[in-house]
């Protein structure tokens, strides 16, 4: 399986940002998740896949650019959707499934079936959980970091609280891959991104 360059996934997401504002936003958002899941991959993760990791963490929220409308505001009613809509997206650009599932497998702790029946969630009925090492570090990764406006770093504790709000199975997820993957040091991204750790 070929693995995307750093040069052709930065010209996928221009292609697809409406605005230079949205390609700052969620590029950078990327860039972010990539650093810190290299971080960690470095602490002790060898036997994974470096490069399907680096990929995966710059491509997971590209389907973040469908959620806007033609005057540039991003839909937030219906965010929990640009997972599928990234898989999607890289699907009908040629990606193989192992690049496409990034998207679709990194929102909150993972989405089973169940959690989209449960909370009525505007998706197909199926299972959108982390599979591979490789997906699990990229979903844990994006954790650390958050597009609010503005953008903000999430401490493992601030996540931790918010998590519990989807259910304790959740919660679990999260304290599991604390222990499995390690806490990120968040300082040397506030340093380099300016923005504040919640």
């Amino acid at each position: 399986m070929r693995i995307p360059t750093d040069g052709e996934i930065r010209a996928l997401h221009a292609k697809y940002a409406p605005t230079r504002e949205a390609f700052d936003l969620v590029y950078t958002h990327c860039e972010i998740v990539c650093g810190i899941a290299e971080q960690l991959l470095a602490r002790a993760f060898s036997d994974l896949d470096a490069d399907l990791v680096r990929a995966g963490s710059l491509l997971h929220d590209i389907g973040v650019y469908r959620l806007y409308d033609d005057d540039g505001r991003l839909d937030h009613a219906r965010y929990v959707r640009h997972g599928t809509l990234g898989y999607e997206l890289l699907r009908d650009e040629g990606f193989p499934e192992r690049i496409c599932r990034f998207c679709s497998c990194h929102t909150g702790m993972g989405i089973s079936r169940h959690d989209v029946r449960r909370q009525n969630l505007p998706l197909p009925a199926a299972d959108y959980m982390a599979e591979s090492a490789e997906e699990e570090l990229v979903m844990y990764a994006d954790k650390f970091h958050s597009k609010t406006d503005p953008p903000t770093f999430v401490s493992a504790a601030s996540y931790a609280t918010r998590v519990r709000r989807f259910g304790a199975d959740k919660a679990v997820i999260f304290t599991s891959m604390c222990e499995g993957f390690g806490v990120p040091d968040l300082a040397p991204f506030v340093t380099a991104y300016g923005h504040t750790v919640v």
